[in-house]
């Protein structure tokens, strides 16, 4: 179950921290472009907010158990993404945008129960 916790973290970290990393570099202006109509309603500051917390949610989940350092990072940046997700959801489904539901709906999923997992049977 280790493994599967490490491959899901993982992937979870890539997906977060290309997301991140794409709502610091670039302009809200060409996010709402790309298809993030979300970012219309958000300010720059905040879409860069969340995109730092995704970067660091995303780092937090592999680098303190990778390290041996600090492993309670690992399951509190899971459970921290999955609220960032929540919200996700939410700012999603206000917009009536039930098609932009799927992605923070099974990420969110994903890291809350590699929180929970992480806090409990299989902690560091």
């Amino acid at each position: 179950m280790n493994v599967v916790l490490w491959i899901v973290a993982g992937l979870l970290a890539l997906a977060f921290l290309g997301a991140g990393l794409m709502k610091l570099a670039q302009p809200r202006t060409k996010l709402a472009a790309s298809g993030m109509a979300w970012v219309e309603d958000s300010s720059d500051g905040k879409v860069k907010a969340i995109g730092a917390l995704e970067v660091l949610g995303a780092l937090g989940l592999i680098l303190p158990a990778a390290l041996g350092t600090a492993t309670i990072l690992t399951p509190l940046a899971a459970a921290g993404l999955a609220i960032v997700m929540l919200g996700a959801v939410v700012v999603h489904a206000r917009r009536g945008e039930s098609k932009a539901l799927g992605g923070p709906l099974v990420l969110g999923v994903l890291a809350l129960v590699l929180a929970i997992l992480r806090f409990g049977p299989y902690s560091f």
